[in-house]
């Protein structure tokens, strides 16, 4: 294989995912619903929320969606079944020769090394390549959800430059560590830290290593809106870029966790406009500055950078300039 045959890297990889929507691929009703609804991503699911007898009716309900439907502004995903099931070739074959030029990624659950993202690179490529569709431009999201697939997490995120996001799946991991607790999300009983703390930071690290990005997993307790605010606000203060939503009601929240605060964002651009005039010839030529009581040098503006990014990703207007000291 040469340099020419290898998919281009994913165009695309820091798209807004603050609020990652699950849709049952099998159920019409709802994927008319969520066309409508304020989330970053949806991604319709042919694996946990489609029965073992209603899958393969569902991989052709989720290629009319996404052909017919309007995702104006959303990340399209299809999360496929894993490898170890016998639906999982078909899953990408029936939806990406039949919806490809209208699908952003595919997820793959319960990755446990990096040759099935490997065999899923190959897999989309050669279905690209047969279908005349842009080849490396469908991208990959890996779900890690059991101890091994974390143990290889970073041979995992530099499988294939399609890769965007590592995503945790709380409730199969909790599942194969042997866990005790019943209530995903929520810490287990007589554990008196953060249970998934190594866990977020593992695959956080995994991921920003490698230039993708982070989401956290489902919050079952789709009414407890505060228990779902604490959680996320767990995962969005470590560094994650998102969290999965399964009810129109977590989605606002996500929204709000996942994205700075106007003051933050107002300062983050007045210290990259500070930055910039101070280091040029006009500013002095200076290495560090104070804005206000503050000092500020390049590692502010990289802070700076990251915030600044969120906001505008999540539509934040200024409500301040920045104004040069005077002469």
């Amino acid at each position: 294989m040469t340099a020419a045959d290898l998919p281009a890297a994913a165009p695309n990889r820091l798209r807004p995912r603050r609020s990652c929507l699950a849709v049952p691929g099998s159920n019409p009703r709802f994927l008319e619903k969520a066309q409508g609804l304020p989330a970053d991503q949806v991604f319709l699911d042919l694996e946990d929320a489609c029965a073992p007898l209603a899958k393969e009716g569902a991989r052709h309900t989720v290629v009319k969606a996404l052909n017919e439907g309007d995702w104006t502004g959303r990340t399209r995903v299809v999360r496929v079944n894993d490898w170890t099931t016998h639906w999982t070739y078909r899953d990408v074959i029936t939806v990406v020769e039949g919806a490809g030029q209208n699908l952003d990624c595919i997820m793959l659950p319960k990755v446990q090394d990096d040759r099935q993202i490997t065999a899923l690179d190959l897999l989309l490529t050669q279905i690209e390549k047969t279908m005349g569709f842009e080849v490396g431009r469908i991208g990959i999201e890996a779900q890690i959800e059991n101890a091994r697939g974390l143990v290889n997490v970073d041979a995992i995120a530099a499988a294939s430059p399609r890769l965007e996001t590592i995503i945790f799946g709380p409730a199969d991991f909790m599942a194969s560590i042997s866990m005790k607790s019943l209530v995903v999300g929520e810490q287990p009983p007589g554990y008196p830290a953060d249970a998934y703390h190594y866990i977020l930071m593992r695959i956080l690290m995994a991921a920003r290593a490698h230039g993708l990005q982070a989401i956290d997993g489902p919050y079952l307790q789709i009414r407890n809106t505060d228990g779902f605010r604490a959680v996320a606000g767990r995962a969005a203060a470590l560094g994650f870029d998102g969290k999965w939503v399964l009810h129109p009601g977590q989605i606002d929240i996500a929204n709000e966790v996942y994205s700075p605060s106007q003051e933050d964002y107002d300062h983050a651009e007045l210290i990259l406009d500070a930055y910039a005039y101070f280091t040029s010839e006009e500013g002095g030529k200076k290495g560090s500055a104070m804005l206000g009581d503050e000092m500020i040098d390049e590692a502010s503006r990289k802070m700076a950078l990251v915030v600044a990014g969120k906001g505008r990703a999540a539509g934040l207007a200024r409500t301040s300039t920045f104004e040069p000291p005077a002469a």
